[in-house]
C-alpha cells in the first residue's frame, strides 16, 4: 500500500482529536457564561484571541515546516493544546480563560489541524489531491459524533473542567504517539506522489512541467519564493478569499450553541446540531473533494460558500420559527456544503505556490485564514453584546460568504493547473 494513504489515516485521526477539541469551545461557552458571569464577547474572545495567536506564528510556523517536516510543528501543537485543556481547569480569572483555552489550546490546535496538515499532504498527491485531503480531513466528523455528545454528558453530569480532562487525555494518548509516523513528502522515502512507479524529472513537489495538467507553464515553472508570492494579485485573493470564510466558519460555530439555547433547544439538541454539522460533513468533505479533482477548486469553494450562507439564512428563520426542520436544513447546508472549504484549501495554494517554499508561502496566507477565525466569534459576540442579538452578525458572515467566492474565482488556480487531463 502506498505510504501516503498512512499519512491520510494518522491526518484523519489527528484531526479528529485536535478540531473536536477546538470545537468543544461551543459546549464549554454556556456553563462558563453562567460560572463566571462574563460578558459574550469577553469569552469568546479567548477562541479569537487563540486565533490571532496562531495568526502571529503562523509565518514562523510554516518556515519550521520547510526545514524540518510537520512532526515537530505537530508535536508541539499536541503539548501545548493537552497543557492548556489541563491548565484550564484551573482558571478563576478572565486573562487565566485566554492563556489556557485561547492561546494554548486554540494556537495549539492550528498547529495541528486544518493549516499544518494542508502544508505538507498536498505533497503526497497529484492526480488524486482534492480526495486524499477530504478524507483526511472528514475525520473532524466522526471525532465530532464520537466525542461531543460524549463531552455535553460529562459537562452535564461532572462539569466543564472534568470533559477539559478527558480531551487532554485522548490527546495525549492517541495523537502524540501517531505523529511520529508522520513524513514530510515521499521523496524523503523514496517513493512518488499518488504512489507512481516511473520517475519523473521535476517531480519533487511540484507537477512536471511537461504534464498535462498545467496550463501556465511560465507561472508553473517559477520556483516561488515568500517575497515573489508576496506580489502577486493572486496571493492577496487568496488572503482576502479565506479570511472571509473563516469570519463566517467561525463565527457560528462558537455562537451556535448558545444561540440554540436561547430559541429554546434542550442543551441534547444543541450538542446534537453541534456534532451532526460534522458527521454530514464527511461526505461532503469526500464527495465534493473529489469532486474538485474533476470540476475544479474555484467551483467546489464557492459550493462551501453558499453552503455558509445557506446555513446562517436558516439561523435567521429558526429566530423566527424554531421549527426542526430550520435546524436540520442549517446542520446539512453547514456541515455537508460548507466544510468542504477544507477539501480544496491547501489544494488552492499549492496549485499556485507548490515548491519547496510552499510552507513558508501557506504560512503567511495562514494569517489571513486564522484572522478570519479569529474575527469571527469576536465580532458576533461584539455584536450581541451591542445589540442584544446576532442578526446583523449573521448577515455580514452572509455577505462574507460572497466575497469569499468572488475572491477566490479572481485567484484561479485553475489557469495555472488544472484538476484533470484536457
Amino acid at each position: 500500500m502506498f505510504y501516503g494513504w498512512v499519512i491520510v489515516g494518522i491526518a484523519f485521526v489527528t484531526m479528529a482529536l485536535s478540531v473536536t477539541a477546538r470545537t468543544s469551545f461551543s459546549l464549554l461557552l454556556p456553563p462558563m457564561l453562567d460560572e463566571f458571569a462574563w460578558d459574550r464577547a469577553e469569552v469568546a474572545g479567548a477562541f479569537s484571541f487563540g486565533f490571532f495567536c496562531s495568526a502571529l506564528i503562523s509565518p514562523w510556523a510554516g518556515k519550521w515546516m520547510d526545514r524540518q517536516g510537520p512532526r515537530p510543528v505537530i508535536t508541539l501543537g499536541a503539548v501545548m493544546m493537552c497543557a492548556g485543556l489541563f491548565l484550564s481547569t484551573r482558571i478563576e480569572h478572565l486573562w487565566e480563560l485566554y492563556l489556557t483555552l485561547g492561546l494554548l489550546v486554540g494556537a495549539g490546535a492550528n498547529l495541528m489541524s486544518y493549516t499544518a496538515q494542508s502544508q505538507y499532504l498536498p505533497n503526497w498527491f497529484v492526480r488524486k489531491r482534492g480526495l486524499a485531503i477530504s478524507i483526511a480531513f472528514s475525520g473532524v466528523g466522526i471525532g465530532s459524533i464520537l466525542i461531543l455528545p460524549l463531552l455535553q454528558q460529562v459537562i452535564l453530569t461532572e462539569g466543564w473542567r472534568q470533559a477539559c480532562l478527558w480531551m487532554a487525555a485522548m490527546l495525549m494518548l492517541i495523537a502524540l504517539p501517531l505523529n511520529r509516523f508522520v513524513r514530510r513528502k515521499p521523496e524523503d522515502m523514496g517513493l512518488l506522489p499518488d504512489g507512481d512507479t516511473q520517475s519523473a524529472e521535476g517531480l519533487t513537489g511540484k507537477v512536471p512541467l511537461n504534464s498535462h495538467f498545467i496550463v501556465d507553464t511560465a507561472w508553473a515553472s517559477k520556483d516561488w519564493t515568500v517575497g515573489a508570492a508576496l506580489q502577486t494579485s493572486r496571493f492577496w485573493w487568496i488572503c482576502g478569499g479565506f479570511f472571509c470564510a473563516l469570519v463566517a466558519w467561525y463565527a457560528v460555530q462558537v455562537h451556535q450553541t448558545k444561540y440554540l439555547l436561547e430559541l429554546g433547544f434542550d442543551p441534547s439538541v444543541a450538542a446534537w446540531a453541534l456534532g451532526w454539522v460534522s458527521v454530514v460533513a464527511i461526505p461532503g468533505q469526500i464527495l465534493l473533494g473529489a469532486a474538485s479533482d474533476r470540476i475544479g477548486r474555484e467551483a467546489v469553494w464557492s459550493i462551501g460558500c453558499l453552503g455558509f450562507a445557506i446555513c446562517y439564512f436558516a439561523l435567521l428563520m429558526l429566530e423566527h420559527s424554531p421549527w426542526t426542520g430550520w435546524l436540520v436544513f442549517m446542520v446539512f447546508s453547514q456541515g455537508f456544503l460548507g466544510y468542504s472549504l477544507t477539501s480544496v484549501m491547501g489544494a488552492i495554494v499549492a496549485e499556485l505556490f507548490q515548491g519547496k517554499h510552499f510552507a513558508a508561502i501557506f504560512g503567511l496566507i495562514n494569517i489571513a485564514l486564522l484572522g478570519g477565525g479569529a474575527f469571527g466569534p469576536w465580532l458576533a459576540g461584539w455584536i450581541h453584546d451591542q445589540q442584544g442579538s446576532y442578526r446583523s452578525a449573521f448577515m455580514i458572515c452572509i455577505a462574507a460568504c460572497l466575497f469569499s467566492s468572488y475572491a477566490i474565482f479572481r485567484a484561479s488556480p485553475g489557469k495555472v493547473r488544472r484538476v484533470r487531463k484536457a
